[in-house]
């Protein structure tokens, strides 16, 4: 069955929806998880410590990270997990058929969200996993984990579904997959909401450019590709992502994540009146 308008839309209000209950579950967890530290942290003193204790330099490792880069460390263990998938050659059909996009393919829905976690080449996952990082604390602070997550998921799909509509338009079919739809709509959001930040390339530090310079050089080079029918990249997915990115920032925000109050109002009344969880709780408060 085709994949259409409605379904792209549903799958975008699905993503803030979850985002929404999934923040207003982290902020009934956060009390009793500050307690719970506070009695770890008194155990702690009272356990021998061993030495050489890989677990906790995990755990220290983990809590030196800023919010933003453990949110993105789930994205890219899934995109590694899907990478190495790519070498299993009794996938490779599966693969091929649910982890690329191609508006030529039986399969439509299901690979504009795969497709974001998948790369078969390891320097394309490599390049698109250390912009995600490098953008992941600004872009998580400004958003938040919960936000930042409908955001990207929203923003693959909707990135996939431009690159279809340009590749159905111009005839040049063939299938694409990968992270830079989505880190575009991450890397264009930071850009518009903090223009004046000064960004640099890895191999060139000393030249600087703000962040809204950058944003325009980009989606001018994108444009080019696309008009000009250039086939390194999806240059279609990354002007949707991009396109979504600044959108979101400019209307989104107010239109969708600043209007979640009354949905996030029935999910209390579902958890505090013996919805689903809610019947083991006390007094009726969140």
């Amino acid at each position: 069955r085709r994949c259409n308008n409605d379904k792209r839309a549903t799958f975008t209000g699905c993503s803030f929806a979850s985002a929404a209950i999934w923040q207003y579950e982290s902020l009934k967890s956060r009390v009793q998880s500050y307690f719970d530290e506070i009695r770890a942290d008194w155990l702690d003193k009272l356990r021998p410590q061993k030495r050489g204790d890989v677990r906790k330099e995990i755990n220290q490792w983990w809590n030196s990270l800023s919010e933003g880069q453990r949110t993105v460390t789930g994205i890219i263990a899934a995109n590694a997990v899907v990478f190495c998938c790519w070498r299993i050659p009794s996938l490779q059909r599966h693969m091929i058929r649910y982890f690329t996009s191609n508006p030529a393919s039986k399969t439509l829905c299901s690979p504009m969200l795969l497709s974001t976690f998948s790369h078969f080449s390891f320097f394309h996952m490599a390049a698109n996993m250390y912009v995600l990082w490098s953008f992941s604390s600004s872009a998580v602070s400004m958003l938040g984990r919960e936000q930042f997550m409908a955001v990207y998921l929203s923003a693959g799909v909707v990135s996939t579904f431009f690159s279809y509509l340009c590749k159905t338009l111009s005839g040049r079919l063939g299938p694409s997959l990968g992270a830079s739809g989505a880190i575009m709509a991450v890397l264009a959001a930071v850009c518009t909401k903090m223009p004046e930040a000064k960004l640099a390339i890895i191999f060139l530090p000393m030249f600087t450019f703000t962040a809204s310079n950058a944003l325009k050089a980009i989606v001018a080079m994108d444009t080019a590709g696309l008009v000009l029918g250039w086939k390194f990249f999806d240059h279609a997915a990354h002007l949707g992502g991009a396109m979504f990115g600044i959108w979101y920032i400019l209307f989104g925000h107010e239109l969708i994540w600043k209007n979640r109050d009354p949905f996030v109002k029935l999910w209390h009344d579902l958890r505090t009146r013996g919805g689903p969880g809610g019947g083991g709780e006390r007094g009726g408060s969140a």
